[in-house]
């Protein structure tokens, strides 16, 4: 069932065992990585306010910045936040899945206060991926879950990712294999009377959104520390790696350490996409910085230069995600 990776944290096998080891850290009020569709989340019990604090420790994120509650289904999110009728349309058409939605809290959700980070707003999403499913419903209750990597790094895409970063701060990681969508949950933000707004784009392209319900206005602007952060993923420094990027590049040294999209072409570094396929180089996308890291170690080099990548579907959260990972810290 387990296997011992860093001091007092446990690797789970993806089995019924690990899966009933698994909840029963959370009961305990403890630390326990899970994979969803998107990315690793670093789940814990949503309702026990010194659990959710754990998660603000153990990857050393602000306090201000918001938790997503990962729920099974529709009817435990109206059990913590109120869902206007294009929230409901919106959960219809694409939960479980890579979206969260930013609703109204319930007075009465019975969720840690520091899940929302003092907002009247509750950001919640119900996986896709069956071993989130079952450890939502074996559990029987909400899981805040950010993605399990230290706060402003690499989100983890991999078990292995988790343990790299978080090894000896967290119970355990059930691990099941790399991720699918490989990008976290698009957010929106649904107000009361039905307004909605893009907060982060994500694995869900937003043209499939506005197919359905029309345009929808973007605020995606990078905000600084508490400053106005209505959900994750919004802070401007952020998924960062070690090695600094400089984006949208076309001329370089021979030298040069490249992440590309498309063919390498005889260049140095990591491809997203050997082929340029957009939803192969969101999967690939957090592995790929994770590994250039590396590979950017071992070469002595102190810069990677980003091939263009098209902003269009999950292009636009690809590029989102890699201007936030460029963006040196506050």
């Amino acid at each position: 069932m387990t296997e011992a990776d860093g001091p007092n944290t446990i690797r789970l096998s993806n089995t019924p065992r690990g899966l009933r080891a698994a909840v029963a850290m959370l009961r305990e009020g403890q630390l326990v990585s899970f994979p969803t569709e998107t990315v690793y989340g670093l789940g814990a019990d949503a309702t026990n306010d010194r659990a959710v604090a754990g998660i603000f420790a153990a990857k050393g994120r602000p306090r201000f910045n918001p938790l997503i509650v990962h729920v099974p289904d529709l009817a435990e999110v109206e059990a913590i936040a109120s869902v206007p009728q294009v929230a409901a349309d919106l959960a219809a058409a694409f939960w479980p899945g890579p979206l969260t939605m930013v609703l109204p809290l319930r007075a009465d959700s019975g969720l840690a206060d520091l899940v929302s980070a003092g907002l009247p707003t509750v950001a919640v999403r119900v996986p896709a991926d069956p071993v989130a499913q079952a450890l939502l419903r074996a559990l029987g209750r909400p899981v805040a879950a950010p993605s399990a990597n230290p706060s402003g790094k690499v989100s983890a895409t991999t078990a292995d990712h988790v343990m790299q970063g978080l090894s000896g701060r967290i119970a355990g990681v059930l691990d099941a294999g790399p991720t699918g969508v490989g990008l976290e949950s698009t957010i929106l933000a649904v107000e009361p009377e039905g307004a909605v707004t893009l907060l982060r784009p994500g694995g869900l392209p937003i043209e499939a959104v506005e197919a359905m319900i029309g345009p929808v206005p973007r605020d995606t602007t990078p905000h600084g520390p508490g400053d106005g952060v209505r959900a994750p993923g919004q802070l401007a420094s952020h998924y960062a790696p070690d090695v600094a990027l400089h984006l949208n590049a076309e001329v370089a040294d021979a030298g040069a350490l490249w992440l590309a999209f498309g063919p390498l072409k005889g260049r140095r570094g990591i491809s997203l996409s050997e082929t340029g396929d957009l939803v192969e180089a969101a999967a690939n996308l957090f592995a790929a910085l994770h590994d250039i890291d590396a590979v950017a170690r071992d070469a002595g080099v102190r810069q990677v230069l980003v091939d263009p990548i098209p902003a269009h579907g999950l292009g636009i959260a690809i590029n989102d995600r890699l201007s936030r990972a460029a963006t040196p810290p506050a």
